[in-house]
């Protein structure tokens, strides 16, 4: 198991500097990680970092909160594929999600995939640690029915990341076509292999290095 091709190596901390992107840039051209998931302002600049190597920019809409109307959603997608994104994470409307808005959270995350109009992957940011097991479903259902390529546990931001039982769940629920991304906690070895065992198709991680050598980041976190 090739583990760096599952990882989207990610700095998305709001103190993140250029120099981070540089780093991470680097560092994924090195070990052959999937792609760099970093904050919109930093796409062009990764864009020319990345140039001649197959990593991919992957970045993310609606971050962190998912609670920017659908209108914003769109045009930063549009904005970031044009600066030069491959992939775009946006976070669903959570507080819609639990008012059982279902009608408005599927024209969310509609919104933002007929925007990227398959110029770029779409992952849908569900944001496990506030949802029941039920609504995660019920997130993972609206996404699949959206047209999204991905769903994705978390932003790094809340008060818990992937654990393999979600995955477990989230797997299940959209079935084989669309992909499952676990994010947030996924700092080592073994953390990688767990998650990949209960479906996930791809890993976002600041611990990437460790996760690949086998080694321990006492430092892992968006």
């Amino acid at each position: 198991m090739k583990l760096a091709k599952y990882i989207d190596h990610t700095v998305l901390k709001a103190q993140t500097t250029e120099a981070d992107v540089k780093k991470i840039c680097s560092e994924a051209k090195e070990y052959g990680f999937f792609s760099v998931c970093i904050n919109p302002a930093y796409i062009e600049f990764a864009k020319e970092e990345l140039k001649g190597s197959d990593v991919k920019v992957c970045t993310v809409i609606g971050f962190p909160l998912g609670a920017n109307t659908s209108e914003v959603k769109a045009f930063e997608t549009k904005d970031a594929i044009q600066k030069g994104a491959d992939e775009v994470d946006m976070v669903i409307n959570i507080g819609a999600l639990k008012d059982k808005k279902y009608d408005y959270v599927e024209k969310d995350i509609k919104a933002v995939v007929d925007a990227a109009d398959k110029k770029a992957l779409v992952k849908v940011i569900i944001e496990t640690c506030y949802l029941t097991d039920e609504e995660k479903k019920i997130a993972c259902e609206l996404s699949k029915k959206a047209g999204a390529d991905y769903v994705k546990t978390s932003t790094g931001f809340g008060t818990g990341g992937a654990t393999p039982q979600d995955i477990k769940l989230m797997r299940e629920t959209v079935g084989e076509d669309v992909g499952v991304k676990a994010s947030g906690g996924v700092r080592t070895t073994e953390d990688a292999k767990a998650v990949i065992e209960n479906g996930a198709s791809r890993i976002g991680a600041s611990s990437s290095i460790a996760i690949v050598e086998g080694t321990i980041d006492s430092n892992g976190g968006y």
